[in-house]
């Protein structure tokens, strides 16, 4: 989601100087405040401000259907607060970005301290016109539900869209934003894009490059990277990593020997032959039969490769499962859990089938999964609903390396199953101001780690990476392995030689 800086360029701050000159010579500059009201209900916090944009649907015919995008802006507390707010753009694709607000103040609450945090929920999503398309079954089937199933539900879904999904795609959306930018009266804004929201902060400096002061891209996801075709090859490299950590631990060494091989005959037994196994669900206390597969097992521990704390418990519950035990193995089902419920699946749609899937040719997918046990089993139904899922219109120079000035600030962690670092050296090289930070053990997202935060709190502030103090990258390490149900300790008594 799929993983260099300094001066300031000359156009930039040229810009800068006739923006103020204008500001002088026209009316008073609008403020966020006079355009948004008091957020009410449970939407977001008390003290935040929320209100809406009609935008057109069809920003090219400016006519027909129009949307309404949610806004809510979480404002500055100090009394002179800077004057260009932080902008965040949302991953998934999919996840709206004001229905975090309240998750997204305890993260960004030292940036708030000065400047205003804006979030919109892009088109399709949260609550702009969502293109959601869920399942109202809270059962464990839905784990191991058959791909047609979730196909013919998106049928259904997509006839019921009051909505052309062909104009969700990430260029539209981003000149939405710069809308929204306007109506709320700030000239620049500093931009943070987490997974895909880097895709979408990318489009963003390359069409509005202007207006950026700077930008975060945490997770690096370019417009040429072809979801989800490389997820096999990166989240087994994510998996690799994780196996030699083991290995290269003492006690994780000792509880779960060979694990590498054991985890590859494991998968091609479940492949072969799938068991159908009496599971209870975590929350409704149900017990349900469950068909357990490759492709199940192979999914579950890819989300927990997100995260390094929730990977730490990966090698135990393999080795479980390598028993039979598959109970354990739903924890890391409803981990994400919460996730799921802001994400709209027909707007990430919109986005792959129009973006990624015309550039996966007949093989791809299986070649760029040769060798891994993640093959086949990532995300698969997405390329085939793009079958029937109406296909938006991509820029000519959509693929293109974009390449800008503006001071940037590359975070990739080094364990991150879907943006590895590889993504962020690439999109490095064509931002002549960029700064790329590799985090050790750390997962997807640099920006949920204490130093993470710090240092794009300084990043922000500075507006440059000149003098960013990176020291603390150094102290991170990987969670201590789960060596049984208790944690890091193995169970009391037990022969910490046997699985």
């Amino acid at each position: 989601m799929p993983s260099s800086v300094p001066r300031l360029a000359p156009r930039v701050a040229l810009a800068t100087v006739l923006l103020g000159l204008a500001a002088c010579q026209g009316t008073p500059q609008r403020a966020a405040i006079d355009v948004l009201t008091p957020c009410q209900g449970a939407d977001a916090p008390t003290d935040a401000l929320c209100g809406r944009l009609d935008v057109f649907e069809n920003r090219a015919a400016r006519a027909g259907r129009r949307i309404s995008l949610k806004i809510v802006v979480l404002p500055a507390l100090s009394p002179d607060p800077a004057p260009d707010p932080l902008v965040f753009l949302a991953g998934g694709p999919g996840q709206g970005a004001a229905k975090l607000a309240r998750e997204l103040r305890e993260l960004f609450g030292r940036i708030q301290a000065d400047r205003d945090i804006v979030l919109v929920d892009q088109r399709g999503t949260g609550e702009s016109n969502p293109l959601d398309c869920r399942s109202d079954e809270d059962s464990l089937a839905a784990l191991s539900e058959p791909d047609d199933v979730g196909l013919q539900r998106l049928k259904q879904c997509l006839a019921g869209y009051d909505a052309d999904p062909r104009y969700y795609t990430t260029t539209i959306a981003m000149d939405d934003l710069d809308e929204v930018r306007a109506h709320l009266g700030y000239a620049r804004i500093n931009i943070y894009g987490g997974s895909y929201g880097t895709r979408a902060g990318l489009v963003y400096l390359r069409q509005h490059g202007e207006r950026v002061r700077t930008l975060v891209l945490d997770g690096v996801a370019p417009p040429d990277m072809r979801l989800p075709l490389n997820f096999p090859r990166d989240a087994q490299r994510a998996f690799d990593h994780l196996l030699a950590d083991c290995a290269a631990d003492p006690a994780c060494a000792a509880k779960f020997p060979h694990l590498d091989d054991r985890v590859r005959t494991l998968f091609d037994r479940l492949e072969r032959d799938p068991p159908a196994v009496r599971l209870v669900h975590p929350r409704t206390g149900m017990a349900e039969t469950v068909r357990v597969d490759a492709t199940l097992v192979a999914n579950l521990v890819f989300g927990a490769l997100y995260s390094p704390l929730m990977s730490s418990m990966v090698p135990e519950l393999l080795v479980r499962a390598e028993q039979g035990d598959f109970q354990g193995m739903l924890a890391l089902a409803m981990a994400n859990d919460g996730t799921s419920s802001n994400m709209s699946l027909g707007m990430q749609l919109s986005v792959i089938c129009a973006e990624d899937a015309p550039r996966i040719g007949p093989g791809d997918v299986e070649r760029a999964g040769f060798g891994t046990v993640f093959a086949r089993r990532l995300l698969t139904a997405q390329l085939k609903a793009c079958d029937f899922w109406p296909r938006g219109e991509v820029p000519a120079d959509y693929y293109a390396p974009v390449v800008s000035a503006v001071p940037a600030l590359l975070l990739s962690g080094d364990v991150d199953p879907v943006t590895p670092p590889s993504w962020g050296e690439m999109v490095s090289a064509h931002l002549t101001n960029a700064t790329h930070l590799t985090a050790p053990f750390t997962g997807h997202g640099v920006m949920t780690t204490g130093c993470g935060e710090r240092i794009v709190r300084q990043f922000i502030t500075a507006g440059s990476a000149a003098g960013l103090d990176t020291g603390c990258l150094a102290a991170l390490r990987r969670p201590p392995f789960f060596l049984s149900p208790a944690g890091a300790e193995p169970t009391r008594g037990a022969d910490a030689s046997r699985p």
